[in-house]
């Protein structure tokens, strides 16, 4: 404990990085409370070793709480919003694009099986496709792979 109040300012600013590395890389930047008392206790650290607050663990524990609230209300709303922006964008599968000759005929009410890859799939399509058509996986579910056929 001598060691962290003797080098008050630079143990505040360790701390405060550890709680940023943790909020980041463990939690995936999920939550917001490690990331704002980091920020908190890196600008209190700051602040000490400038000497605007006092060095003593009263006024650092105090400056880092104070912090801790101002920067919370500043920056929630912000990276609350910056958090739900998720892209919609389908994820590609190494399925996707694979292409294969139907040996049975597939329409929206009829879906036989295709076995790839040691699983056997149902198929799934939008429009009716004749047996031998080329077609190609255009979406890959649960053991479901919707396909379209390939216009030579």
């Amino acid at each position: 404990m001598d060691f962290f109040a003797n080098n008050l300012p630079q143990s505040l600013f360790v701390i405060g990085l550890i709680l940023l590395v943790i909020e980041v890389a463990v939690l995936g930047f999920s939550t917001f409370v490690l990331f704002f008392v980091g920020l908190a206790s890196m600008a209190t650290g700051a602040l000490v070793y400038i000497g605007v607050i006092p060095d003593n663990l009263l006024s650092a524990s105090f400056s880092t709480g104070l912090l801790t609230m101002f920067i919370a209300l500043v920056l929630w709303k912000p990276l609350k919003r910056m958090q739900s922006k998720v892209s919609r964008k389908k994820a590609k599968s190494e399925f996707t694009d694979h292409q294969f000759v139907l040996k049975e005929s597939v329409s929206p009410t009829l879906s036989p099986k295709h076995h790839y890859s040691g699983v056997e799939w149902s198929l799934v399509s939008e429009e009716p496709i004749e047996a031998g058509t080329r077609v190609e996986v255009i979406e890959a579910e649960v053991g479901i792979l919707h396909i379209r056929a390939i216009t030579p």
